[in-house]
């Protein structure tokens, strides 16, 4: 009779986990309470749906997402290959079909020999013998957040993350706007909205005024620093937006010959072409004001919206006081977590802690060696990052170069610290590929 380890949560972390765990050798439950019990930012039933933006981020190497998608093909990611049968152009980043993607990866999970998707909400935290690799992600529901805090011995934190607007490219008048893409990475894959001083600072004036949505009186006002709300950003300077998601840096109006004072910029969001994602418009805004406020900008005017900014509450453990370097549970042994409920933060980072996870729980329930990841590494470093983090300040975090050693890599020019601590990572992992036999 073959192993079996069970998977509760069918996002991204998830998905990877059921995957390597079944090319493992082991059968796999994944448990997925969409679509019969949904949140409030997911739209569909489909596993590893992509909620706040369709971005994977940059494809260069000396950036952090670069790096860290590198090591992920490397290890053999099942998302990651997925991903890029869904991709639409965003210069040199990685950018998808959201729900195209989603709905392909279901139907190639479903179909994978060993997996069984059962649906369903999971309200307790189940027994058993074999490993339990809980990745039920920042949208947790209530009632399995607390079977949860029986097991971790703590209460759950949490901080405020929000999506950004998606609009029908049939209401914008793209012959206000010019494509480009920042320094001309890439195709022309951005429209770009040019604003000058004048028109820039009455938009910030608005976003500022603008009425926003309570958070429950329960609930502190609590942000993740990269995905902070437009009018939180606003609110920091009038020149916080242009120095934030409107710089106009790498980016010139061809109509004009000049660089805009500020930039807002669309992306594609599906493969036809008929979505476009407001880039940097994570907001709180009501969306009455999301549509009176953005419709004043050029090319929006008669803009209709698919989707508007959301603010939802996103749930993860003090992963110091509760797991160790393999993702552990330090409480109960069989149990690992997976994703951003386990203290990192990204798409490209829960696809790599669940990676990480599946192997590690394939390999416990095989009664195999497991070989910690170097901490040169940025899978590495991440894990470590969020075992060894202090637990009285703990936030989720993505992966940043800063999280890489430093010895051995001392030189003053930044990129090219970059370069070496890249190549010294991809030395590193695929020495540990070799000795754990991957």
């Amino acid at each position: 009779m073959k192993k079996k380890v069970t998977i509760i949560g069918g996002g991204l972390a998830g998905a990877e986990a059921a995957c390597q765990a079944a090319r493992s050798g082991l059968e796999v439950d994944l448990h997925e309470m969409r679509p019969l019990v949904m949140t409030e930012a997911h739209q569909s039933g489909w596993l590893a749906e992509m909620v706040c933006s369709n971005s994977l981020g940059s494809e260069e190497v000396t950036s952090a997402s670069g790096l860290l998608k590198r090591e992920l093909r490397r290890l053999g990611s099942f998302f990651l290959r997925q991903a890029e049968q869904s991709r639409v152009p965003a210069g040199s980043s990685l950018s998808v079909d959201r729900l195209r993607l989603a709905a392909g990866l279901t139907r190639k999970l479903q179909g994978m020999p060993g997996v069984r998707l059962i649906q369903g909400e999971v309200r307790e935290v189940p027994d058993g013998d074999g490993p339990l690799i809980i990745a039920s992600g920042p949208l947790t529901s209530p009632a399995f957040a607390r079977a949860l805090s029986g097991l971790t011995l703590r209460k759950h934190l949490y901080f405020f993350d929000a999506t950004c607007p998606l609009l029908r490219a049939e209401s914008i008048d793209f012959t206000q706007l010019f494509a480009a893409s920042r320094y001309e990475k890439g195709e022309a894959d951005f429209w770009n909205i040019p604003l000058d001083k004048e028109r820039y600072e009455a938009f910030v004036g608005d976003v500022v005024r603008g009425e926003t949505a309570e958070v429950h009186e329960f609930e502190k006002k609590v942000f993740f620093d990269a995905c902070l709300p437009l009018e939180e950003i606003a609110r920091s300077g009038t020149q916080s937006l242009a120095f934030g998601p409107l710089k106009p840096v790498g980016l010139v109006d061809p109509r004009s010959g000049r660089r805009p004072f500020a930039v807002v910029q669309l992306r594609q969001d599906d493969l036809q072409k008929n979505f476009y994602q407001l880039v940097g418009f994570q907001t709180r805004l009501k969306h009455g004001e999301q549509k009176r406020i953005f419709r004043t900008l050029p090319g929006l005017e008669r803009a209709e919206f698919e989707r508007f900014g959301r603010m939802h509450r996103n749930t993860y453990i003090n992963a110091p006081l509760i797991i160790n370097r393999f993702s552990q549970c330090k409480q109960d042994g069989r149990v690992y977590f997976a994703g951003q409920l386990s203290g990192v933060e990204g798409y490209v980072e829960s696809v790599a802690s669940g990676l990480v996870c599946g192997l590690f729980a394939a390999r416990d329930a095989l009664g195999l060696e497991r070989l910690e990841l170097p901490r040169e590494t940025a899978v590495g470093a991440l894990l470590a990052y969020a075992a060894n983090a202090d637990w009285r300040d703990f936030r989720p975090s993505k992966f940043t170069f800063g999280l890489l050693p430093e010895a051995g890599v001392e030189v003053r020019d930044k990129k090219r610290k970059k370069e070496l601590k890249a190549e010294r990572a991809g030395q590193e992992l695929d020495q540990w590929i070799r000795e754990a036999k991957i």
